[in-house]
């Protein structure tokens, strides 16, 4: 089966090194695709280099920043473009350890969708600051509240089985920022996906910084509310 891993990038000079080595440590196999959003870092550069070194690297580079979301729409459009069998998500931060690869695609074999969820483990979260802990926990509560699901569909560490999962329905998502990931989790439900969880330890980001800002908190807050009074009206 053909697969590829797809990584949105910012700045992430620090950790593109690590992630790199560990992926292909694990499965040399693996093709990945970098979707750049305009890294001033060196980001990019090293990304060039490693792509030289090895036939499996690819990229896309954007000449400014159009969203997490954009950027993984990008990355599933190639995938479906190029035939791959298997995509999988992930941050370049450091935070989605490679470590739990093999179980992403050991799962997907009898199910459409593996997802991780953070909340499975009781201590996945354990060395985050308490305020990101607490706003973390909130906004898995209230997503799920607000939209009738039990997912933890924030994060974007995620495996799809492209020969089931219509590309249609996986990117009929409308936001391009960081609710992209639980409107399509969101979407998927509701088009009668099967969504397998995997639990998985998510350490706090050691290098570099997190891009996400208070105005996509709040735009994140707003765009839940429409989702809110729109999802009773959403058919399959």
């Amino acid at each position: 089966m053909k697969k590829i891993v797809i990584i949105p990038t910012l700045n992430e000079n620090k950790n593109i090194d690590i992630l790199i080595s560990k992926i292909l440590r694990i499965d040399q196999s693996l093709n990945l695709l970098f979707i750049d959003d305009n890294s001033t870092d060196g980001t990019k550069q090293k990304i060039i280099k490693f792509s030289k070194k090895n036939k499996n690297i690819d990229y896309v580079f954007r000449k400014k920043k159009l969203g997490v979301g954009s950027a993984h729409k990008v990355g599933l459009k190639l995938a479906y473009k190029n035939k791959y069998n298997i995509a999988i998500t992930m941050d370049a931060d450091g935070t989605h350890n490679p470590k739990y690869i093999p179980k992403l695609l050991r799962h997907i074999k009898n199910n459409p969708i593996v997802i991780t969820n953070r909340f499975l483990s009781k201590n996945s979260i354990i060395d985050w600051p308490f305020s990101r802990r607490l706003l973390t926990k909130i906004r898995y509560h209230l997503i799920n509240f607000t939209l009738n699901i039990c997912y933890d569909t924030s994060g974007a560490f995620r495996c799809y089985n492209l020969k089931i999962v219509k590309k249609k329905d996986i990117l009929a998502a409308i936001d391009n920022g960081y609710s992209f990931f639980w409107e399509s989790t969101f979407l998927l439900h509701k088009k009668k996906y099967k969504i397998y969880e995997i639990p998985v330890d998510l350490p706090f980001r050691k290098l570099g910084s997190s891009k996400m800002k208070i105005s996509d908190i709040i735009n994140s807050l707003v765009f839940l509310c429409y989702y809110f009074f729109k999802r009773f009206f959403i058919r399959n």
